[in-house]
């Protein structure tokens, strides 16, 4: 089976791509990841706060120094780090001689100049495309959601007039019309989707009545709200779409193709399977095409879409009335005792 395809441009040999994670940050679990079978991987995010942080730490460390005298032990700042995040660019460099499948930089900034500064670096870094991981945290009563689309539309028109390689964007769901602004972002020239960003979630622990933050693993439910897009937005934009969250085996990389996705994005089922997760998957998804009898993936994509499938309410609604009416069914699953 041919399971080839297309993202950003690039010549995938399969569409399962690594996502951004503290996974691709060891050298031997990223071999071990090329090995498996991924088609590419995006390397952890570089933050905004990294690169602010890391300047008024070094600002603050060089401050210490400002009035010397003669009782110092030391006149020179000790365990000093670099005031830019260099170390982040020099592991990405490292990592990018160490695979030679595509490496995706991931970058989320608050500054047009950072940006447009840092989409550059990680350019030259090696970056073979650059995914803008995008999200608003709500904190203003004041600001219009019309602003903030406005704003990302311009740092997209931005990047894309600074790099020249492939600029993708990573979304929240939480717009009030998603398809608004994916069509919005389409016009930008913008070569990728990915659908969607899993954010982190406050917690609060009742025993110590703190704030807990704890670690955001996706669950193999959360694929149906990308499953939806992705068959909403088949055959309607210019731009690539990549399936993301709640992707754990073949059936559910199957499903995203079937809805019209061209490729799709893995994270947690490697932290609870390991990279040799992407291998069952792609053998998996040989074994389904060969029952299938599909041959490539084109074969297929989007078979299911809104644009094909024959239900016309499939994708627009989200309560069905005969789901409703045979409620109790549910019980012959969940027998409560």
């Amino acid at each position: 089976m041919d399971l080839k395809t297309k993202y950003l441009g690039l010549e995938l040999k399969n569409p399962i791509i690594v996502g951004a994670s503290n996974l691709v940050t060891d050298i031997k679990m990223l071999q071990s990841i090329e090995e498996a079978g991924a088609a590419a991987i995006v390397y952890k995010s570089l933050f905004e706060e990294q690169i602010n942080l890391e300047q008024l730490q070094m600002e603050e460390d060089m401050g210490e120094y400002a009035n010397r005298n003669p009782e110092m032990i030391n006149i020179f700042p000790q365990d000093i780090y670099e005031a830019s995040p260099n170390e982040f660019l020099m592991h990405f460099k490292e990592a990018r001689k160490a695979v030679s499948v595509p490496l995706i930089a991931s970058l989320n900034a608050v500054f047009d100049d950072t940006w447009y500064e840092w989409a550059k670096k990680l350019e030259e870094a090696g970056a073979d495309a650059l995914e803008l991981n995008f999200y608003n945290n709500p904190r203003e009563f004041d600001m219009q959601g019309i602003a903030i689309l406005h704003e990302e539309l311009d740092i997209i028109k931005g990047v894309k007039n600074t790099v020249k390689i492939p600029v993708s964007v990573k979304l929240s769901s939480f717009y009030t019309n998603p398809l608004y602004v994916f069509k919005e972002m389409d016009k930008t020239g913008v070569d990728g989707l990915v659908l969607f960003n899993r954010l982190f979630q406050p917690d609060i622990n009742i025993d110590s009545e703190k704030m807990a933050f704890s670690y955001n693993l996706s669950n193999e439910q959360d694929n149906r709200l990308p499953l939806r897009y992705a068959g909403m937005l088949y055959g309607q934009l210019n731009c690539d779409v990549c399936a993301n969250t709640g992707i754990f085996n073949a059936g559910d990389v199957i499903k995203m193709i079937l809805a019209g996705a061209d490729a799709v994005q893995i994270v947690s089922t490697i932290y609870k399977n390991g990279p040799q997760q992407i291998g069952k998957i792609l053998e998996d998804m040989e074994m389904w095409m060969a029952d299938k009898k599909y041959e490539t993936l084109d074969a297929f994509r989007g078979n299911l879409s809104m644009k094909n499938v024959k239900d016309p309410f499939a994708y627009r609604r989200a309560q069905y009335v005969d789901i409703l009416m045979r409620s109790a069914e549910i019980f012959k699953q969940y027998p409560i005792i």
